[in-house]
């Protein structure tokens, strides 16, 4: 069995920080206002990072106000447009981004990536999952992966995010480790989380790859099964959900959640945005989100965090070439 791995980020860059309370200092010195840019629709893991982030830093006292804009489109193109050709009038615009913006400029589905903007910081890490709905017939993972081997084509996988993106490349990887082709893999694109997953409830898919935060409620509710996790151990808010190590897949992956600003942002500013997202990690509020939605903290600022992205880059463009997905 071909191993395949993703990382996510070196250990020594993962920090998991213990709950506190801002003081009132802090609470003092809060920032007046954060604009956060959503490179998706509703539903999907950005939403769900830039909402939670905010609710904590409002929540905290960190930060005064905290807007939201939903700007999907063109594979998360259209927000990375937008924020870097209204680069002045964006300096309050923190956007949420993650490991796609490195895959969607390898496979070319924007014609932007992570140097045209400003890295703040990575935040928090989202473990992937394989979902079906609650009547599917495929109970185990080992049943949908014997119904792919048996006829790839009549077992569609989705997920909320163009072909080539994250959502196809994690089950793709996990169907190779499974010892199955991943270019076998027929992926079907939904424009977000939320439609993704609306599809697969109304059967128009078999299974659904997504960020475990965004399967866990509807899971509780019944409304879906969790297949398998790339956890390397089950996830406390997903207890009942194996791990692909626990099937016999060596598949493990956490893709990150962080924060870019506007290109040729102010250093200070930087170093601002950074720190209070830093502050944040250690708050109560933060402790709250963070755990309903089986998160782990990966908060990674600065120069490490543009060094780490270049050193993804790298990974990803090798791992994509091995399954065929670019030359």
């Amino acid at each position: 069995m071909k191993v395949v791995r993703i990382r996510a980020l070196a250990l020594a860059a993962m920090i998991s920080v213990g709950a506190g309370v801002a003081s009132a200092q802090e609470k003092e010195q809060a920032m007046d206002k954060i604009h956060f840019l959503i490179p998706g629709g509703a539903g999907g893991g950005w939403d769900g990072t830039a909402r939670g982030v905010g609710e904590a830093l409002k929540n905290s006292g960190l930060v005064r106000t905290v807007t939201f804009e939903n700007m999907s489109g063109g594979g998360g193109g259209k927000a990375l447009n937008y924020i870097v050709e209204n680069a002045q009038s964006n300096e309050g615009t923190l956007m949420v981004h993650s490991t796609p913006i490195i895959v969607r400029a390898l496979n070319q589905t924007v014609d932007m990536g992570f140097r045209d903007v400003t890295p703040i910081a990575s935040v928090i890490g989202d473990y992937a999952a394989i979902v079906v709905g609650k009547n599917s017939a495929h109970e185990t993972w080992d049943q949908l992966h014997a119904a792919f081997q048996e006829n790839p084509r009549d077992v569609a996988i989705g997920g909320g995010s163009a072909p080539g993106s994250m959502d196809h490349l994690v089950p793709a990887a996990i169907l190779q480790a499974a010892g199955s082709n991943p270019l076998d893999m027929r992926y079907v694109a939904y424009d977000a989380g939320g439609k993704a997953m609306a599809g697969l409830l109304s059967g128009e898919i078999a299974a659904l790859s997504t960020g475990l935060s965004e399967a866990i409620a509807l899971a509780d509710a019944g409304e879906v099964r969790i297949l398998g996790v790339t956890s390397p151990e089950r996830v406390d808010a997903a207890p009942d959900a194996p791990t692909f190590t626990e099937l016999g897949v060596d598949m493990e992956f956490v893709n990150w959640r962080g924060f870019f600003g506007a290109p040729n942002l102010p250093e200070e500013k930087r170093a601002q945005y950074a720190e209070v997202l830093k502050e944040m990690t250690t708050t109560e509020a933060w402790a709250n989100v963070r755990d309903r939605n089986g998160w782990i903290d990966i908060y990674n600022a600065g120069d490490d965090f543009s060094a780490y992205l270049q050193n993804q880059e790298a990974e990803m463009e090798e791992l994509m070439k091995s399954m065929g997905f670019i030359q």
